[in-house]
């Protein structure tokens, strides 16, 4: 297909990405499309968004007007209701635009709304082109073929009471590529040593190698300066330390902390302890039936006392994107500051903290295909500096006697004791292995992969999605009527398939749904079609029992 303006259409339909998928060959991404494509304009983009879905007819999903509406069984346009096929792809019928981009990234104001008033799914749209930055010149940065990438993570040929292993658990951990392992490997047979004040030739090693992989975060993540960045144990440690750190120094009785009521339980438990402690007090953002949260009903929350907004950029239980930047712009016309939980966004789309004007933006290595017991906190540099440290010892201090200790310039100053040496070292690997992928190319992959798996399980019957809200990364959660999650998660694992089921350290969205437990496949860049068809065919069994 070629547009009116002479560009290729690039990613036409689920049916050429899954041939792809399935034969090993490159997705159709022509150089020839790259060139015009990565310098096209707005305009031009929305032009060549027309001329691709002009031959497609108008169709829209049922709509969700319950907690978690299940789509109906032949609700879905172009694919017949019954079992599924034993080895094919299911045909995927793209859903039509008028006139405007799905948004995808956090990177601008909402486009014009569409014309009709159906749920429009960003995720059930045929990959659109992605716009280029001046930190991704390229619009892929090389071809994406799946299977070449699935050959990088060994942990993926295993094999799980005789079948192979399907691992659909990455919004609980991500599984780690060669070139993690080997530079673990590397790192521990030639270069290990404690870091920074040592004179010797393994202690300069190794500094370089753990410095070298704060440059990388910082690149990886836009932030401004490598003194941004501070290495922590995970997520969970990273908000402890600013809610005990810039909590403890700023909040006093009365003032108030807002979240979501999509938060993790990490990003609730620190701000108790520290509302108990100075007095202050959480207020809770609603979210709709689908899962989303309204910016009005975010907005109404806001005021004079608003002091800390903490939010989750996606939702680990859902997969919704929140629409961060508008709701840091909101709380910083407040004054307020705005912690983002990123653990469960960076792995899937490319995030810039610049961009977001995020105060704090904290991750964890191993949900970035990285080792565990590693995470970041990013910080603008004014906060870090005015923040007490969270936790005394060696390494943050600057000088230290009997009578009183100084203490170092951020990021020393909160990274207290022997560093967490070799899992830094391992995610840096990791920063190095996405981006010669390109997040760009891993987006567009899973943004068509998490199509494909919601239409494909909403059509079960008895089955019920949980949260189905337009914007959506990596997670498809659901309840069926008769079996429940815990029991569907053990049965999928006798077919090798990993899900999580449990409320997912998200006990306040469960409670939301009405449910106690949902069963919860994420996806993740490795991922693939036939992956989904194995999933929905085992499922649809345990119904069938």
């Amino acid at each position: 297909m070629t547009t009116s303006d002479g560009g290729a259409a690039i990613l036409g339909g689920r049916q050429a990405a899954s041939t792809a998928s399935a034969t090993g060959d490159p997705l159709p991404l022509s150089a020839a499309a790259i060139g015009p494509l990565a310098q096209a304009d707005d305009a031009t983009l929305d032009r060549i968004a027309k001329d691709m879905f002009a031959a497609i007819p108008q169709t829209s999903l049922p709509e969700a007007s319950s907690v978690g509406a299940t789509l109906p069984d032949a609700a879905l346009p172009g694919v017949a209701a019954g079992a599924l096929p034993s080895a094919d792809p299911l045909p995927l019928t793209p859903y039509s635009l008028d006139g405007a981009l799905p948004r995808l990234f956090d990177e601008g104001p909402p486009r014009a709304a569409l014309a009709d008033n159906s749920p429009q799914y960003y995720f059930l749209t045929p990959p659109l082109a992605v716009r280029t930055t001046a930190t991704a010149p390229a619009l892929w940065r090389r071809t994406f073929d799946v299977g070449d990438i699935r050959r990088d993570f060994p942990i993926l040929q295993e094999r799980v009471h005789g079948k192979r292993l399907v691992w659909l658990d990455n919004a609980a951990t991500t599984q780690k590529p060669r070139a993690v392992i080997d530079r673990l490997v590397y790192y521990y047979e030639h270069e290990y040593s404690n870091v920074h004040r040592a004179a010797h030739t393994l202690a300069a090693r190794s500094t370089d190698a753990y410095e070298g992989a704060r440059e990388k975060l910082q690149r990886f993540i836009g932030a401004p300066s490598p003194s941004e960045i501070v290495f922590v144990r995970g997520t969970t440690e990273a908000i402890n330390l600013v809610a005990q750190s810039w909590g403890r120094k700023h909040l006093s009785e009365g003032d108030e902390i807002v979240l979501t009521t999509l938060e993790h339980h990490s990003n609730i438990v620190p701000w108790q302890f520290v509302a108990e402690e100075t007095g202050a007090v959480l207020r809770i953002v609603p979210v709709t039936d689908r899962g989303e949260v309204l910016l009005g009903d975010y907005e109404k929350l806001l005021g004079p006392r608003t002091r800390m907004v903490a939010v989750t950029h996606v939702s680990n239980a859902l997969g919704t994107i929140l629409p961060v930047r508008e709701m840091i712009q909101a709380a910083h016309r407040w004054g307020a500051r705005v912690l983002i939980d990123g653990a469960q966004a960076v792995s899937h789309f490319p995030v810039n903290v610049q961009q977001l004007d995020a105060d704090f933006y904290v991750l964890s290595g191993h949900k970035l295909f990285g080792p565990t017991g590693v995470g970041v906190l990013y910080g603008k540099k004014q906060l870090l500096d005015e923040m007490p440290p969270w936790q005394g010892g060696g390494n943050m201090i600057q000088r230290v006697t009997f009578e009183k200790s100084t203490f170092a310039d951020p990021p020393a100053r909160f990274e207290a004791g022997t560093a967490t040496l070799g899992p830094a070292v391992g995610l840096g690997a990791a920063i190095d292995y996405l981006e010669r992928i390109g997040m760009e190319s891993i987006a567009i992959h899973e943004r068509e992969l998490l199509a494909y798996a919601t239409e494909a399980l909403g059509r079960i019957p008895g089955l019920r999605l949980i949260g189905t809200a337009p914007d959506k990364a990596g997670v498809v959660s659901f309840v069926t009527d008769s079996v429940s999650a815990e029991d569907m998660g053990r049965i999928l694992d006798q077919d090798g398939i990993a899900v999580r089921a449990g409320h997912h350290c998200a006990q306040p969205t469960m409670d939301r749904f009405g449910v106690t437990a949902t069963v919860r496949p994420s996806l993740a860049l490795y991922n693939t079609h036939e992956e989904v068809d194995v999933l929905v065919r085992a499922v649809r069994r345990a119904l069938q029992r």
